[in-house]
């Protein structure tokens, strides 16, 4: 069975040229790995995974992926994960007259009988692949380390799904939290976003659109490294021409896939650097991956928002690629992330409850 979007070899863009040049003057990016990054990437190509922009959109989401490198790591250490006291129970989300939107709730042990903080959740991979599954260890790290309900919610991939299915469901997932927050022993005014790539864009809109609502605004909302931007020749794309396991040809296949007509791009619900209203947001905090595309287009929000009045953290960890925020049983950079994000979590749940 093939894809009948299927990519052979990319063309050449004007974007490879650059990033050709600035390999040359940088070097190759994944000479900068730190060692525990560089074992997960090599474990993933010891699996058999291949480079997206080779692959057709079935073929890339069957592939290994960087959860299975980690298990493989431990199987051959014998080691087995932890507990790590966290219970799971997989629901689904009604989403009107489009299908129902598979998600996963993550209780920590310890919860009160009713009025926890809760984090909606929203995976990775680029609008076209990642599910539950593949980012289930995020998801985890963040219930157990800030002792949140978790929600993560699995929203609809493009090419079948194309751009805005993916917000549309955002949105439904939003909603129906804050209508369901006391039933799942919530408080709806201690709920937070975050998301990882695709799923720190949908974060964003969502704060954007509670905003303009003037409704159910989340306490704080974490992007890590979001796709917040249409411009492919910035400096990180530049310099990630052989990044793996996403760089410049990577994103632009999943572009490929996402939009019906490439002007989408700019739309402003990808493109949140073109936008003027990105004042009275909630407080963000942004996680970036120094071998990353996404890196330039990140640190651009940070400052756009920070000019905007928004508070912003915005905390770049060098020697890891895009996807690196769930591999903390081995990345040891991730392991600092999930820390960092608990803390400002935790700090915003509890400024939230004392207002």
């Amino acid at each position: 069975m093939t894809d009948s979007h299927s990519d052979a070899t990319p063309e050449i863009a004007p974007a490879d040229t650059i990033g050709r040049l600035s390999e040359v003057l940088g070097g190759d990016p994944m000479d900068r790995l730190d060692a525990d990054m560089k074992h997960v990437l090599d474990t993933l190509g010891e699996l058999g995974a291949r480079p997206l922009e080779y692959s057709t959109p079935t073929l890339a989401r069957r592939q290994p992926k960087p959860a299975d490198a980690v298990k493989a790591i431990l199987a051959l250490q014998t080691r087995a994960p932890g507990e790590d006291g966290v219970e799971a129970e997989d629901i689904e989300i009604t989403n009107g007259e489009a299908e129902s939107l598979p998600a996963r709730i993550y209780r920590p042990l310890g919860l009160l009988s009713r009025l926890n903080p809760l984090v909606l959740y929203f995976h990775g991979g680029g609008f076209v692949t990642g599910d539950l599954d593949s980012h289930d260890a995020s998801a985890r790290a963040i219930a157990r380390r800030t002792g949140a309900i978790v929600v993560s919610v699995a929203y609809r991939l493009a090419p079948e799904h194309r751009f805005p299915a993916a917000h549309e469901d955002a949105w439904t997932a939003w909603t129906w939290a804050l209508a369901q927050a006391r039933d799942l022993t919530a408080d709806p005014r201690r709920m937070a976003v975050v998301g990882e790539d695709a799923g720190a864009n949908l974060a964003a809109n969502i704060a954007i659109r509670t905003r303009d609502g003037h409704v159910g605004q989340p306490v704080h909302q974490v992007l890590i490294h979001p796709i917040a931007g249409s411009d492919l020749s910035t400096a990180s794309y530049g310099q990630t021409q052989r990044a793996r396991p996403i760089g410049l040809p990577a994103m632009r296949w999943r572009f490929r896939q996402l939009f019906e007509d490439g002007e989408e791009i700019k739309d402003p619900r990808i493109d949140l650097l073109s936008r003027d209203d990105l004042g009275n947001l909630a407080p963000t905090t942004i996680i970036l991956a120094g071998i990353d595309p996404l890196r330039t287009e990140g640190e651009m929000l940070a400052e756009a928002l920070r000019h905007a009045g928004t508070p912003v953290n915005c905390w770049t960890y060098d020697g890891v690629t895009q996807g690196f925020f769930g591999l903390g049983v081995i990345v040891t950079k991730a392991l600092f992330a999930q820390t960092d994000v608990a803390q400002v979590l935790g700090k915003a749940f509890v400024s939230s409850r004392q207002s």
